[in-house]
């Protein structure tokens, strides 16, 4: 892609949906539902929610849909969310560079072969 409007719109797009993404993540996990999830709600529901074991990652920084060290719980929710979308972004624009945006040659690199259009 030569052109630097192209890319320019390219560019606006994926800082408008970045926003978009992180601000989602935390106003809606901000207001996140503090009842039982789906899961846990059928569990105590058909009487096996006692067998329920503690998760391997319970005390990773943040288990339980939270930031640990954030007192309020839902300030902790929402932060919890917008760590999660940058992780996501970060992972996914990674694998993306990584094999995904390989450079292409130039005519100037390589002279007389001309990159295919359509």
């Amino acid at each position: 892609m030569r052109d630097p409007g192209a890319r320019r719109a390219i560019a606006v797009v994926l800082i408008i949906g970045m926003v978009l993404s992180v601000g989602l993540a935390g106003i809606v996990s901000y207001y996140a539902s503090t009842h039982p999830d789906g899961l846990e709600h059928v569990a105590e529901q058909e009487g096996f929610s006692e067998s329920a074991q503690e998760s391997a990652t319970e005390d990773s920084p943040l288990a339980g849909y939270g930031v640990q060290g954030v007192s309020d719980e839902r300030m902790s929710a929402g932060l919890a969310g917008v760590v999660g979308v940058g992780v996501t972004a970060l992972l996914g624009f990674g694998l993306f560079l990584l094999l995904g945006a390989r450079r292409r040659p130039t005519e100037r690199e390589h002279p007389g072969v001309t990159e295919p259009h359509g």
